[in-house]
């Protein structure tokens, strides 16, 4: 890709890219920063990306930054609260105050998975592995462990519906 090609990307593509960085994480400065490690990241690969594919990876690379960055965000918030509030207001928030004790209710919701389920929905959304590295954990091939991560989330889904844990 030339010089040329690259500054056509970032007129044709930084605008759309910072849209839908900025609707999942409702923060305009965030989003601008996450968009200029993008094409920071395409700059440092601007030899071996092609230009017909250039769009590919600007949202594939914005999108994987963003998710590292929601992660880091949640962990050092984490890190920060002593249990009064679990994750950041700029990303939603939940107080320990509220009437419904949310952290009793999803442990309760995975108690009652089969324990190969609870494990790599433990692993997965918890611990942040891939699918490769829970089934070499649980020694499980990939599509095995993307199905029992399916039917843990439709069962958590259904325990989690239930109108009565709400009142």
């Amino acid at each position: 890709m030339t010089r040329s090609e690259y500054n056509n990307c970032v007129d044709d593509y930084s605008d759309a890219i910072f849209r839908f960085i900025r609707k999942s994480l409702n923060d305009e400065d965030d989003a601008a920063d996450i968009v200029q490690e993008a094409f920071m990241r395409l700059w440092e690969k601007v030899e071996s990306v092609s230009y017909d594919k250039v769009k590919s990876y600007l949202f594939t690379s914005a999108y994987h930054i963003m998710i590292d960055f929601i992660r880091k965000r949640k962990k050092i918030v984490a890190e920060k609260d002593s249990g009064d509030v679990f994750m950041d207001e700029k990303y939603g928030s939940y107080d320990a105050d509220m009437n419904i004790d949310l952290k009793s209710v999803l442990n309760e919701a995975l108690s009652r998975l089969p324990e190969i389920q609870r494990s790599v929905i433990l692993l997965r959304d918890y611990e942040g592995y891939s699918y490769q590295e829970i089934g070499e954990v649980c020694k499980l091939n990939e599509s095995q462990v993307k199905v029992y991560i399916y039917r843990a989330r439709l069962t958590l889904q259904k325990y989690l519906k239930n109108v009565d844990l709400v009142i």
